[in-house]
């Protein structure tokens, strides 16, 4: 009886502590949320305005025969945005649930999906704007020479504090769009024009997704540690009354045995 008193004990303690734990990880991913929806939002911002001149591009008679908006074939490379941390959810399990079907073509961004998938790590929290150029300027100049026919990008979107969900996005070829007739003048001409742009769009892209990745998996983990924390005031709370009937039982019994030895 005494053994399991104090493994009981041991256990309260365990799970006390690791509540404790969980506590300082939601609070730590509730002060990154404001920064991380504010950087979310700028990247939309930007993507949708720079979106908009691409599509007039694309709209374009002179840009209809660029590599850029060739027909969509079967050989695909894609990206993966994954969390560098665990504890998030199901954050990293959604995503990897998509990316295992395009095995064996992936660019891995973040330790885990590296991990998973082999490559170069490049840090989804602390990624600069020139190491995404660069990594668009070889998916460019790759896709150009025809050694794939489609680029996607696995990643998470942000619906709401309570709800994200894993997607793929395509990169490239570009969309082509209806003929513009009011399009405006670009200088030297619209192909030059294209031919430059795309990188720098593609980008701020993939620019875009890997910040809503993040708020994504800091949402995620936000509400992983809440979830966590309750669980682990439940199991304490079932603990401690499994703790207090054990002690009970304990009293009792050495009180029955005193009342017995007196009697004898």
């Amino acid at each position: 009886m005494g053994a399991d008193i104090k493994q009981l004990k041991n256990r309260i303690r365990s799970v006390d502590s690791t509540m404790h734990l969980t506590k300082a990880m939601g609070l730590v991913a509730t002060s990154k949320m404001r920064k991380s929806n504010q950087m979310m939002t700028a990247g939309r911002e930007y993507s949708d305005s720079f979106r908009e001149a691409v599509r007039l591009l694309c709209g374009s008679r002179e840009c209809a025969k660029s590599a850029y908006l060739r027909e969509a074939g079967s050989r695909v490379r894609a990206i993966v945005i994954a969390g560098d941390r665990g504890m998030a959810g199901g954050y990293n399990a959604n995503v990897f649930r998509i990316a295992d079907a395009y095995r064996g073509h992936i660019i891995p961004l973040g330790k885990r999906a590296c991990a998973r998938y082999g490559g170069e790590y490049i840090s989804s929290e602390k990624i600069g704007t020139e190491s995404i150029l660069n990594l668009v300027q070889i998916q460019c100049a790759d896709f150009v020479r025809g050694e794939f026919d489609r680029l996607i990008v696995v990643c998470t979107k942000y619906i709401s504090m309570m709800t994200q969900e894993a997607v793929i996005e395509e990169l490239l070829p570009l969309k082509k769009s209806e003929e513009v007739t009011a399009a405006p003048i670009f200088e030297p001409d619209e192909v030059q024009v294209l031919e430059a742009a795309v990188p720098q769009f593609l980008a701020g892209e993939l620019t875009r997704m890997i910040r809503e990745s993040f708020a994504c998996e800091i949402a995620a983990r936000r509400t992983a540690m809440d979830s966590a924390g309750r669980n682990a005031q439940l199991m304490i709370d079932q603990l401690q009354i499994q703790y207090n009937r054990a002690r009970q039982n304990a009293i009792t019994q050495e009180i029955t045995e005193i009342v017995a030895g007196a009697g004898q």
